[in-house]
């Protein structure tokens, strides 16, 4: 066991390296939920935040930047295989300009769904309004670089969408106006289609190279875990399944698209298949736990319940696959975006 993870490990170490040799990515640009914020939601009136200790503790220099996790978060990882900076700035953090945005920018914010059903209770970034800061950008980066040099790296940088959690364990099974309104086939066939949408404006303002991200296996997230404790606190199949079958229509949405949208190269990155076997085998992946967090009693505790006052959080992260109730450590983050920049993500190479 011990011998096959280190094998894994050097493997895909070897191939980040050919990655980052032959990169002809020039920025990644990201649009998602609190999986990939960067610390958006710092700068809006919402308490989906993690500006505060103990998140980013294991990130340089300990400090908190928004990201729900200990340190780095998916993004930063694969903007690094791909020679660019190790960390991606969120675009409305006043520490940054559109100098700092050049190679790499986060519109992300955590709460955000295909669905924007539960947008205004949440008081979060809807997914039109990344999209209207993306706008905004577009003609930032025109004016400090020029038409043809912007115009060149919006075309090639590469487009990371992460989003559906939200839309299943929010807006669906926990407030009741969709599940009412909705099948989950029904359910599934609506956010893909939101999806269709938002991947085909971003194709007529330019973008070529996009990776849509399906959904991980939710129902083995700590908080929905916990809420199955008549259940023995095992993951939820009902959710996995539900995971799974979304991906695939996810993935029959890519197929079509490559074929209707001339020049795009559009690519599922599913972390559902990596993020089980590290659940379901964690010691092959050097961690100790994958049924609790890190973060307070490892069950429930997420933002503003996850704070330093806290006197269970985990004193080693590493440890653990998740870092809070619904988010993954940042040692978790780095495994799957390595996978993920070795297989789909590979084409854009």
């Amino acid at each position: 066991m011990a011998f096959k993870a280190i094998s894994w490990f050097l493997l895909t170490h070897l191939l980040q390296q050919c990655l980052q040799s032959n990169a002809k990515v020039p920025a990644i640009i990201v649009f998602g939920d609190s999986s990939v914020d960067a610390g958006n939601n710092n700068e809006i009136s919402t308490v989906l935040k993690s500006n505060f200790e103990p998140y980013g503790r294991d990130f340089r220099g300990g400090e908190p930047t928004g990201r729900f996790s200990n340190g780095r978060i998916p993004p930063d990882f694969i903007s690094e295989a791909f020679g660019l900076k190790p960390t991606i700035p969120a675009y409305l953090d006043p520490m940054y300009n559109i100098m700092d945005f050049s190679t790499g920018v986060c519109f992300a914010s955590a709460g955000t769904g295909y669905d924007n059903a539960t947008s205004d209770v949440l008081s979060v970034i809807p997914l039109w309004k990344e999209l209207e800061y993306y706008k905004e950008y577009q003609k930032k980066l025109r004016g400090y670089l020029g038409d043809e040099k912007a115009n060149i790296i919006l075309g090639e940088a590469l487009y990371l969408m992460s989003m559906g959690t939200n839309d299943f364990l929010e807006n669906y099974y926990m407030f009741p106006g969709r599940s009412s309104k909705f099948s989950v086939v029904d359910y599934q066939n609506f956010l893909a289609g939101i999806a269709r949408n938002f991947i085909t404006e971003l194709y007529q303002l330019g973008a070529r190279k996009i990776s849509i991200g399906g959904l991980p296996p939710m129902g083995c997230l700590p908080l929905e875990r916990t809420t199955n404790i008549f259940s023995g606190s095992v993951c939820v199949e009902e959710y996995n399944n539900v995971a799974k079958d979304f991906n695939t229509m996810l993935q029959d949405l890519v197929v079509r698209l490559n074929k209707e949208l001339v020049g795009i190269r559009l690519v599922l990155s599913n972390p559902y298949d990596i993020l089980s076997d590290i659940i379901q085998n964690p010691h092959l992946f050097g961690f100790e736990n994958a049924a609790m967090a890190c973060c307070g009693t490892g069950m429930f505790e997420m933002g503003y319940m996850c704070d330093k006052i806290n006197p269970f959080t985990c004193s080693d992260a590493n440890r653990y696959v998740f870092w809070d109730s619904f988010h993954p450590t940042e040692k978790t983050n780095w495994i799957v975006a390595d996978h993920v920049v070795n297989q789909s993500l590979a084409a854009f190479v």
